[in-house]
């Protein structure tokens, strides 16, 4: 036998025990992803009830799905959102026939703010009503953060730094900080301001936020979650923790400048320690802590999403000094804005860039 027809015969086992391992690999995969329907860079979701799916697009449509039929309506609405940059139509979420949405409020004069805005559900149109303007109105496209929870009678969101740097650290602003509110927008009276931190405006919670893009409930904890982007590295997945400090931009949590010229420490002393860093970044965006019986083994993990990784990532953090980090699909459906679960069967929805996905067991 030849040196060709041995080269060729090697090639050939080669590529077959290479198919044989690919698929191996995908057949071994407990869940498959499921592609629902085509969107406009969705942004946010929210369960209104076991079949449909609220959804807002950052370009200025709000989009109620039916996942039993994937119609599509649209709903009209009031909201002056002003489409700049990261900013537009942002966050959305659903309580007890009410929806708030958080958005780019066209402040005039170019400038913007991450506002919030309220209004009772409507399948045809929803008047909103703002409840909430982050102060001052920046000119600045960049880092809006805008994601909601809500725990009992209160709204947690995050308003991001706008690119401004140092002015997360300024509790006189509104910018770069977590902040907390009434359902209907009134101030609580247990905010950090009312409890030593005079300085403080009344609505924030916690300082030191970058572009937080991910918040959260834990139904096992009843502690609220957030992540962040860092700039070069440095996001991070932790807890908020009333009248703390996360630290930009004093720290860079293990993140440099886009120069690559370092911005501070990882973490010190005095601010408030993420549950878990990236270096480099991965973009990090939206995240929940599952509950629900599709993929019972996860309940109590957090999944978090990224944008520029294009990853969905485990993270057991039980144990804080030995935190477990799993990658649990990479590169199969492109830049992942959103994560939701079904509140009923626990299937997991997801919004990528152009799309509305489902995973579930095989």
């Amino acid at each position: 036998m030849g040196v060709d027809q041995n080269y060729h015969r090697v090639k050939k086992f080669l590529f077959i025990l290479f198919l044989f391992f690919f698929n191996f690999k995908a057949y071994s995969e407990n869940f498959r992803l499921v592609k629902i329907l085509d969107l406009e860079n969705p942004w946010g979701s929210t369960f209104i009830n076991n079949e449909e799916l609220l959804i807002t697009e950052k370009f200025g449509k709000i989009k109620l799905i039916n996942l039993s039929n994937n119609i599509i309506t649209e709903i009209q609405h009031n909201i002056n959102f002003i489409v700049d940059g990261q900013g537009g139509l942002l966050d959305v979420i659903y309580k007890e026939n009410y929806v708030w949405i958080s958005y780019s409020e066209n402040r005039g004069g170019g400038k913007s703010s991450t506002s919030i805005a309220k209004g009772k559900f409507n399948k045809i149109k929803i008047n909103f009503e703002n409840i909430f303007q982050a102060n001052p109105p920046i000119k600045s496209g960049y880092h809006f953060g805008s994601r909601l929870a809500i725990k009992d009678d209160y709204l947690f969101a995050t308003s991001g730094e706008r690119g401004g740097g140092m002015i997360a650290q300024d509790p006189t602003n509104h910018i770069g900080k977590i902040i907390r509110i009434h359902l209907d927008g009134s101030i609580p009276n247990d905010n950090p301001k009312f409890e030593g931190k005079s300085e403080w405006l009344p609505e924030i919670y916690q300082l030191g936020v970058r572009n937080p893009q991910g918040l959260t409930l834990s139904n096992f904890d009843q502690k609220i979650y957030a992540s962040n982007h860092g700039a070069m590295g440095g996001d991070w997945f932790g807890e908020i923790k009333k009248g703390e400090n996360y630290g930009w931009k004093i720290l860079g949590w293990g993140g440099k400048n886009y120069s690559g010229i370092p911005i501070g420490p990882k973490w010190e002393p005095g601010f408030t320690k993420a549950v878990h860093y990236w270096t480099p970044s991965i973009a990090v965006s939206a995240i929940t802590i599952y509950d629900g019986d599709e993929f019972s083994e996860w309940n109590g993990y957090a999944l978090i999403t990224t944008l520029k990784d294009q990853s969905l990532r485990k993270l057991n953090f039980d144990n804080l000094s030995d935190i477990k980090e799993e990658i649990i699909f990479k590169d199969k459906i492109g830049r992942i804005r959103d994560i939701k679960v079904h509140p009923i069967n626990g299937k997991i929805y997801f919004l990528s860039g152009d799309s509305l996905w489902v995973m579930e067991k095989n």
